[in-house]
């Protein structure tokens, strides 16, 4: 910088000039990794140091080192070989869904739609689908990339449902079900099966089919009267009424990458 001052009686102005020669300038949308870490959870920036060292953090596949920046908007990072969200104004919703509402962001028959039932903004998306009929936890989120690894049957994320069914299902029909049944689309994955009551089960899948709790209790001769989501893989609350939501806490959602990671 050069200031040259002009008259020994006029105003001093200051001319900046370029300093010669080039200039290294990193973009400035990297970010320390540590501080993207402490902003999500991880702890103190002194502890996700520690984690870095240890060897516990990839970016895009890469293990990381200390001093490492990274694009928040564009990186893959993963903890413990659990990939974690790092893009900035990532939120995550877990709705009680009550009957009567669809599970989409628009509806043009004009029902009530889940994403009404959380703010408009930052916009979310549910991750897979609970029928009209059906009520219980669904999460709603815009990190795509972990909504794919809990939809996508390849993973295994656990969903648990409480249905209440007609009649009292044998224990041949109970079989079936814990076997897997044939449905029009194929034979279903084994479910755990656990009789509650004489017409109430509990039943735990990890595929994601179209109406399957439904359709497997029919095919047995037990149609469903009500049916309840009581969990999605580590998630579940039975304090939140229906129609409402929270955030999930960050061990949740800590919880919920590992999940996927080691599926």
């Amino acid at each position: 910088m050069r200031v040259r001052h002009r008259g020994a009686r006029r105003r001093p102005y200051v001319v900046v000039t370029e300093p010669e020669g080039p200039v290294s300038r990193e973009p400035a949308e990297d970010v320390r990794l540590q501080k993207v870490l402490a902003r999500v959870g991880f702890g103190s920036r002194r502890k996700c140091d520690d984690l870095i060292a240890a060897g516990r953090v990839t970016v895009n596949g890469e293990v990381a080192v200390l001093g490492r920046r990274v694009d928040p908007e564009s990186a893959l990072v993963a903890v413990d070989g659990a990939p974690i969200g790092v893009r900035p104004g990532l939120v995550y919703y877990l709705l009680n869904k009550p009957a009567g509402v669809v599970t989409t962001a628009d509806d043009p028959q004009g029902r009530p739609v889940v994403v009404d039932l959380v703010p408009a903004e930052p916009r979310v998306f549910p991750v897979g689908r609970l029928d009209l009929d059906t009520e219980g936890l669904l999460l709603l989120t815009n990190d795509g990339e972990l909504a794919n690894r809990i939809t996508h049957p390849s993973y295994g994320v656990e969903k648990e449902y409480v249905a209440h069914v007609e009649g009292s299902p044998s224990r041949s029909g109970l079989r079936l079900l814990r076997e897997g049944v044939e449905l029009d689309d194929g034979i279903t994955a084994p479910a755990r099966v656990t009789p509650v009551e004489p017409n109430v089960l509990r039943l735990v899948i990890h595929e994601g089919r179209n109406r399957q709790v439904r359709r497997m209790c029919e095919a047995i001769g037990h149609p469903v009267i009500r049916l309840v989501r009581t969990r999605i893989g580590p998630l579940s609350d039975r304090s939140i009424r229906p129609g409402a939501w929270r955030h999930l806490e960050t061990d949740e959602l800590r919880a919920l990458e590992r999940a996927v990671a080691d599926a």
